[in-house]
C-alpha cells in the first residue's frame, strides 16, 4: 500500500488537485477553487484532506459547517471523493476516518453526505459505515437551447421586479426567508440566518446574479412577498441552479412561485445560460408540480446520508 491521507491546505495546487478529484468522481457536484475560498471566507474552520498515491491525487474529502443550519445545529457535512480506478484500495475509508476525526474534534460526531442515486456505488459505500438515507431529493434539468422564454405573467396584484433594479428590497427579501426557510421539507427546520450572514451568502456572492434575483411584491403596498434566486454552477457561467424559491404564506396557492421560476428562466434565456437545474426535497410536492408544468425532466435522485462519525483510527 503505497497511498497516504493528508491535510490539505490552501495553496493553489492542493485546491486544483480537489477540483479535479471531484470533477472526476462526482461531476453532478462540481466544485471551484473560488467556491472554496468563498466557504473558507463566509464560514471558517472547513478542513479537507488529499490522498496521494507516487505523487498522484486519487482521492479527497472535506468537512465543514452545514450552512443552512445554525452554529449549534449537532452535525457536519462531508464529502468523499475516490478516483473510479483507485477504489476499493481503503482510500475511501481513509477519508471518511479523516473527516469523522475532525468532526469528533468539534464536538459533532454527526455526519452529513450528499450522494446520488447516479453512482450506487457511493451510496453502498456509506451504508458499509453505518450510515442511513436521512432525506431524498428530487433533481431536475432544464436545458434552454432553443427554448422560447416563457410568459411571465404574475397574478393580480403581484409586481415582479429584480435586486439588480431594486437593490433596497434585500431587507424584505430577508423577512421573507426568515419565514419561509423553517417550512422547507425536512427533519430539522432550516434557518436563514440573521441579516448579515443571509445577505453574504444568499445575495451578495458573485455567482447570484442580481438581475435573475427576482423578487415578488404586493403591488398595492410595495411589500416583499417572494422572491426567486439563481446561483451559478462552480466554475460555470452557463448553468445555474434554482437557488431558492420562496412565497410567504398568505400568498402561497395563487401562482406566485410559478410567476416566480418563469421570471428566472426569462432572464436565464436572455442572458446566454444553457440550462437550468433545480432541486426539491421528495416532501415538496408543490414546488415538485410546478417544475413539471415548466418543462424540467428528471436527474437522478440526490441522497443525504447520515451516520456516527467513524471512530476507528486514521491509518494510511
Amino acid at each position: 500500500m503505497s497511498w497516504a491521507v493528508r491535510p490539505a491546505t490552501d495553496e493553489t495546487t492542493d485546491l486544483e488537485a480537489i477540483v479535479e478529484v471531484v470533477r472526476a468522481s462526482n461531476p453532478d457536484e462540481p466544485t471551484s477553487i473560488a467556491e472554496m475560498r468563498w466557504s473558507d471566507e463566509v464560514y471558517p474552520g472547513i478542513a479537507r484532506f488529499l490522498a496521494e498515491d507516487a505523487g498522484r491525487t486519487v482521492g479527497a474529502a472535506t468537512v465543514g459547517r452545514i450552512f443552512m443550519y445554525p452554529p449549534e445545529f449537532p452535525a457536519l457535512w462531508g464529502t468523499v471523493d475516490v478516483l473510479p480506478d483507485a477504489r476499493r484500495q481503503g482510500i475511501g475509508t481513509a477519508l471518511l476516518r479523516a473527516i469523522s476525526s475532525f468532526a469528533r474534534s468539534a464536538g459533532k460526531p454527526t455526519l452529513h453526505v450528499s450522494a446520488s442515486e447516479a453512482r450506487p456505488e457511493g451510496i453502498a459505500f456509506l451504508r458499509g459505515h453505518g450510515f442511513e438515507e436521512r432525506e431524498r431529493s428530487k433533481t431536475l434539468r432544464l436545458d434552454l437551447a432553443d427554448l422560447e422564454p416563457p410568459t411571465i405573467d404574475p397574478p393580480a396584484g403581484v409586481r415582479l421586479t429584480s435586486l439588480a433594479e431594486r437593490p433596497d428590497l434585500v431587507p424584505g427579501v430577508h423577512a421573507v426567508a426568515l419565514e419561509t426557510f423553517v417550512d422547507i421539507p425536512g427533519e430539522e427546520p432550516m434557518a436563514a440566518g440573521d441579516f448579515a450572514e443571509f445577505r453574504t451568502r444568499d445575495v451578495d456572492r458573485s455567482t447570484i446574479p442580481a438581475g435573475g434575483f427576482v423578487v415578488a411584491l404586493d403591488a398595492a403596498t410595495d411589500r416583499v412577498i417572494g422572491y426567486a434566486s439563481l446561483l451559478f454552477r462552480p466554475g460555470s457561467t452557463t448553468v445555474a441552479w434554482h437557488d431558492m424559491t420562496a412565497v410567504v404564506r398568505d400568498w402561497r396557492g395563487r401562482g406566485v412561485a410559478a410567476a416566480l421560476k418563469r421570471a428566472t428562466i426569462a432572464w436565464a434565456i436572455g442572458n446566454g445560460l444553457e440550462a437550468l437545474e433545480s432541486s426539491n426535497d421528495d416532501a415538496n410536492a408543490s414546488m415538485r408540480a410546478v417544475n413539471v408544468r415548466l418543462g424540467y425532466r428528471p436527474l437522478s435522485d440526490e441522497v443525504t446520508m447520515r451516520g456516527i462519525a467513524v471512530e476507528t483510527k486514521i491509518t494510511a
